[in-house]
């Protein structure tokens, strides 16, 4: 009996379907990490955005997530993604350029600057080339951008000029978020000199941060009233988005080595560790200092784990991620709760998220702390430079926290000055921040549509029925005269 023909796309060898090159497991997992990363922007942040602000800002808040994803793959394939993983063009940026085409998208992934050589010449460690396509490492690294623009947005809610957050968003990825990635991921001076980042504490996080922060003093406050009082509109749906973020979290530290390995495993327990660390120790300050342990209190320490571990998921061993989830979810409460109430500067800034405290706090934390716990073996298996330690291993592992410490200063000053001069271009062509009147009402005078529909028992509220209403007025209906916020 002949033997069936076997179908193109499993046939070894061949030159577009299965090359020699292709490893299937590694390219199904890397699919899938960026698919989880994917979904912890889409519907992740774009739920948990719209059920953690005020009802009026509910849906202004679930469009700038949403927004900023489409924008982000369309700049990302165009030119974004070469100037972040290409061709060296500066020692801090790569060349742009599009990556769109079947020639390029189909041959094997390669980060072209990622070779690292000895002073003398002779090469340390071979370039990056996971054992894919180019098109699966282009996706993976998107949404990697997206999400960065995503959790900016979270310091930005409550105000932000629409048309200007579509302006902000294209500007900022070119000329700060490839910096960063190329700097420290895609073979730039940062990668080459040996600073640690394993998955974005510093690319993405502190970044974010920083931005957020920066751009936040630009637009100026939201109302003064909003700024008093800001409840969650949905509590059980920020949960919803806070456990998609979580679990998507597995994609963001896994996918990191480029491979399903060893290291990937490491990088997923040491993440839910950490996370799992800092939630339960913001909710005990919480319970310690307050005597309510807080849901959203919760969130912000689930958040500061996960941020604080990403730099060094795949580096610090387990006991070390539970220090850190000690101090991610102790250092950042302090700074959001204490320091906070008492810094001039922070309390003029209106950042609405704390996502200073978050994820610039909690990022450069984790990245300082990668430098100190960073072990020898897990290290071989990840990084360019060899023997490479953290300081509590001895030998040149005190070198190595000088190095995060820099690395995360030049994160810093770059999202400062970029930020500042991208926001006061902005401001030259359209206005930052929406007007009052706009401010006063939220999503129906901005988007002409409202995140609730139904008014009371099963009825739409009618304007001409009930009367004019904001979360500002009073309640038609209400005979007692309170006000509703949410």
């Amino acid at each position: 009996m002949a033997t069936p023909p076997i179908p193109i796309a499993y046939q070894s060898g061949t030159s577009l379907a299965v090359p020699d090159w292709l490893n299937k497991g590694d390219n199904a997992w890397q699919m899938i990490s960026a698919t989880l990363v994917g979904l912890q922007s889409v519907p992740g942040l774009v739920i948990l955005y719209g059920s953690i602000v005020k009802k009026k800002w509910a849906v202004n808040s679930a469009f700038m997530a949403l927004y900023a994803f489409a924008a982000v793959v369309i700049c990302w394939v165009t030119w974004a993604y070469k100037m972040s993983f290409g061709d060296r063009l500066l020692p801090f940026w790569g060349h742009p350029g599009p990556a769109l085409g079947q020639k390029f998208l189909l041959k094997w992934a390669a980060l072209p600057a990622t070779t690292q050589y000895y002073s003398t010449g002779g090469v340390e460690t071979a370039m990056a080339q996971p054992y894919y396509p180019m098109a699966t490492m282009v996706w993976f690294q998107c949404v990697f951008a997206a999400i960065t623009l995503i959790l900016l947005a979270g310091s930005l809610l409550g105000r932000m000029n629409f048309k200007a957050w579509m302006m902000f968003v294209p500007l900022w990825l070119t000329f700060s978020y490839t910096v960063g990635a190329f700097s420290l991921w895609g073979g730039g001076f940062l990668f080459h000199w040996g600073v640690m980042d394993y998955s974005g504490g510093y690319v993405i996080h502190l970044s974010s941060g920083i931005a957020g922060f920066t751009a936040a003093y630009w637009v100026g406050p939201r109302l003064k009233r909003d700024r008093e009082r800001f409840p969650p509109n949905n509590v059980l749906l920020t949960l919803a988005g806070a456990g998609l973020l979580w679990m998507g979290w597995a994609g963001f530290n896994g996918g990191d080595p480029y491979a399903a390995n060893i290291d990937s495993s490491m990088a997923v327990l040491n993440t839910n560790i950490c996370a799992a660390t800092s939630l339960l120790m913001w909710t005990s300050l919480d319970v310690i200092f307050f005597n309510k342990p807080s849901v959203i209190g919760a969130v912000q320490g689930m958040i500061t784990g996960l941020v604080c571990i990403t730099p060094g998921a795949g580096l610090v061993q387990g006991w070390a991620a539970i220090v850190m989830g000690i101090l991610s979810g102790s250092v950042p409460w302090f700074t959001m709760m204490i320091v906070q109430k008492k810094s001039k500067l922070l309390q003029k800034v209106d950042d609405t998220l704390g996502v200073f405290h978050t994820h610039a706090v909690a990022g450069s934390l984790g990245g300082i702390l990668t430098g100190v716990f960073a072990e020898p073996e897990l290290c071989s298996l990840f990084l360019p430079v060899t023997n490479s330690r953290g300081g509590v291993y001895g030998g040149n592992g005190g070198i190595q926290v000088g190095k995060q410490i820099v690395g995360g200063l030049f994160i810093i000053g770059w999202n400062l000055v970029v930020t500042t001069i991208i926001c006061l271009v902005i401001k030259l062509v359209i206005p930052l921040r929406m007007p009052d009147d706009l401010l006063l009402i939220g999503d129906d005078a901005v988007h002409g549509e409202e995140a609730y529909a139904l008014w009371g028992d099963g009825e739409k509220y009618d304007s001409t029925k009930h009367g004019n209403y904001s979360d500002e007025t009073e309640h038609p209906k209400l005979s007692t005269g309170a006000t509703q916020e949410v």
